[in-house]
C-alpha cells in the first residue's frame, strides 16, 4: 500500500440507554476528561498518519460538521456519510459501512479501518503494522478483542492459535469496536440498506477468513450514563 487507510468513525446511533444526555447532544459528542469522545479518535488516526476520515451520521448529524469541520485542525479530511439526509436514518452498522464504500476506498480494493464512536479506547494507536500484515493476508476483517466487562460477560468471539476468530471457544472476548475491513466484504450489501455487521462477520468468520488479535489496553463501552460518568 503505498497511501495510509481511510477509516469510519460510526456515529450514527440513537444512544438511547445514554439519555437524557443523547436527547441533545450526539453520543460520540460528549466530553470525556475534556473533550469530545470522538476526538480521542480523531488525534489517534491523525497521528497513524491516516489523512482522510468518514463519519457517518443520523441523529443530529448537522451538529458533526458544526462541531469538527473540516478536520484540519488535526491534519485530517473529514467526510460525512450522512444517513438521516439521505435514507431517513440510522443504516446500522453494515449498512452505514456499504453507504460509505466510495469514500472509504474510492478503488474499491484498500482495506480501511472501522471504529465505533461510543468507545474510549486512549491507546490505541491505529498501527500501521497492522495495516501491512492485513494487507498480507487474504482475511476480509481484523477484529481487537479485549476482556469482557460485566454488562457483556458471554463475550463475541473466541480466538485460534493462528489468529482467526471463532464462534464456538472455551475462552469467549468482546470485540472492541475497532477493526480492519476489505469493501469485498460489504460489495453486496445495496446502497441504503439497514444491516447489522454480525451477519457479515459471520460469512467472513465462516469463510477462515476473519482475523483477531487480543487488546490489552484501556477500553470502555460508553454505553450508559454511569459509564460516562465512571470515566470522568
Amino acid at each position: 500500500m503505498t497511501q495510509p487507510p481511510r477509516a469510519l468513525i460510526l456515529a450514527a446511533g440513537r444512544g438511547e440507554r445514554m439519555r437524557p444526555l443523547t436527547d441533545a447532544c450526539p453520543k460520540p459528542l460528549l466530553t470525556v476528561r475534556g473533550k469530545p469522545l470522538i476526538v480521542y479518535h480523531l488525534e489517534a488516526l491523525a497521528a497513524a498518519g491516516v489523512q482522510d476520515v468518514v463519519i457517518n451520521t443520523a441523529w443530529l448529524e448537522e451538529q458533526f460538521p458544526a462541531a469538527l469541520g473540516d478536520g484540519q485542525r488535526w491534519g485530517l479530511r473529514l467526510h460525512y456519510s450522512m444517513e438521516q439526509r439521505d435514507h431517513g436514518g440510522a443504516l446500522e452498522t453494515a449498512g452505514g459501512i456499504a453507504k460509505a464504500l466510495p469514500q472509504l476506498a474510492p478503488d474499491g480494493v484498500s482495506p480501511f479501518w472501522v471504529v465505533s464512536g461510543d468507545v474510549f479506547l486512549p491507546g490505541f494507536d491505529f498501527p500501521a503494522a497492522a495495516v501491512a500484515a492485513f494487507a498480507a493476508r487474504a482475511r476480509l476483517g481484523q477484529l481487537w478483542l479485549v476482556p469482557n466487562a460485566p454488562h457483556h460477560p458471554q463475550g463475541d468471539f473466541g480466538l485460534s492459535d493462528e489468529g482467526l476468530a471463532l464462534r464456538e471457544a472455551p475462552e469467549k472476548l468482546t470485540w472492541a469496536s475497532v477493526g480492519l475491513f476489505r469493501p469485498a466484504l460489504f460489495a453486496d450489501v445495496p446502497v441504503g440498506t439497514r444491516l447489522a455487521l454480525r451477519p457479515k462477520l459471520d460469512e467472513a468468520l465462516a469463510a477462515g477468513r476473519l482475523g483477531a488479535q487480543r487488546w490489552a489496553g484501556a477500553w470502555t463501552d460508553v454505553g450508559t450514563v454511569e459509564r460516562l460518568a465512571g470515566l470522568q
